[in-house]
């Protein structure tokens, strides 16, 4: 079916639907991944947004049930140059279409992604209008003025109750303040030796520090960090009390939480092939971003934060630390590969560790 994509600035681009044949008006982005559609389109921080996908083919090899980071699709909609219906890979359960489908995500593709993209990224994140092709002009925009997003994305993601990741031979007991965390974090952690305890956003201390956590972990998540204001002022309870590890949205608490202050960015982080270079070591990590917001790195001079990590191409902040209280924190997802002494979950765990480990683990299995 012909539909087309409306912009903030009027621009509009005829392409083909697939998905669900809902109209939709929200926040355009863009991403450069290569490989990993389903983890972005399932990613929590990507609650509410439309994707553009500058990578070509998209669809290729479907869905499978294993590779969510949440329970289902996040974003509102999906817009690619090509959409493949037939997918090829022996682990597929689903294609991305039909279960677009089934929880009323529109899609549409045959528009010309690299334009768009280059359009996002001179003149900043836009709204954007999926629908018919034959919709008036004037009603689209009016569409696009009158939309207004979700105030606390973070507050819409984040999980309703409690609920625990276990794994063999604990030796630490994390608890996640869940702001929007994603499948693949929890199994990191686990493969560290954490039983996780992963909590909603607006936990109060009691009932974190009920749990006995060796570590205290503040997840990713999507919208501004500063209406987060109840998980800002947990981090200043529990500083210093117990190791403190925050990954994406959680630097920028933890950061907020020190006195600095954050600002949306013009276009955001979002791809996987992003260098980030360690300001200890001069060592240079590929690293997978996906980002709103950023600190001002002035902001952090009074405090008792030292950058650690910074984006080789613009110099933003991609890492935090506060060793004197056992904090540290990243902007970017951390590598799969653990075995890292540099990974940020092994100094994580030696934080824990160093801090007299968890004497409850083996026997704390909830």
């Amino acid at each position: 079916m012909r539909r087309k994509l409306v912009l903030e600035n009027g621009l509009v681009f005829l392409g083909e639907g697939f998905g669900s044949m809902n109209e939709c008006v929200s926040e355009l982005v863009f991403n450069t991944s290569v490989v990993g559609y389903q983890e972005i389109l399932s990613d929590p921080a990507n609650f509410g947004s439309m994707i553009c996908m500058s990578y070509p083919v998209i669809g290729s090899y479907g869905l499978t049930d294993e590779d969510y980071e949440s329970k289902g699709l996040t974003v509102s909609a999906v817009v690619c140059r090509e959409y493949n219906d037939e997918p090829s890979n022996f682990r597929y359960t689903h294609k991305l279409g039909e279960v677009m489908d089934e929880q009323g995500i529109p899609g549409i593709s045959e528009v010309d992604t690299r334009e768009i993209v280059r359009i996002v990224r001179d003149n900043g994140t836009m709204k954007a209008l999926i629908c018919d092709e034959d919709k008036p002009m004037a009603e689209c925009m009016r569409m696009i003025v009158d939309y207004n997003p979700n105030n606390n994305p973070s507050e819409a993601v984040s999980s309703k109750k409690v609920w625990y990741s276990r794994t063999t031979n604990p030796s630490f007991t994390v608890v996640a303040v869940d702001c929007g965390i994603k499948k693949s974090i929890v199994k990191l952690l686990n493969s560290t030796g954490c039983n996780v305890v992963v909590v909603p956003q607006d936990s109060t201390v009691d009932e974190i520090l009920k749990h006995k956590p060796t570590g205290l972990f503040i997840s990713d998540g999507p919208g501004n960090p500063e209406l987060c204001s109840n998980v800002i002022e947990l981090i200043r309870s529990l500083k210093g009390t117990m190791p403190i590890l925050g990954i994406g949205m959680g630097q920028e608490l933890i950061s907020l939480a020190y006195g600095a202050s954050v600002y949306k960015e013009k276009v955001g982080h979002h791809g996987c092939n992003l260098p980030v270079r360690c300001l200890e070591n001069g060592k240079i990590e590929i690293t997978a971003q996906n980002d709103q917001y950023a600190v001002y790195k002035e902001s952090l001079n009074n405090t008792e934060l030292t950058i650690t990590h910074e984006n080789v191409i613009d110099f933003h902040v991609m890492g935090v630390m506060d060793l004197a209280n056992n904090v540290i924190a990243i902007k970017y997802s951390p590598a799969d590969n653990i075995k890292e002494a540099s990974n940020v979950f092994n100094r994580f765990a030696k934080l824990m560790k160093s801090f007299g480990g968890n004497k409850n683990a083996k026997k704390n299995r909830y």
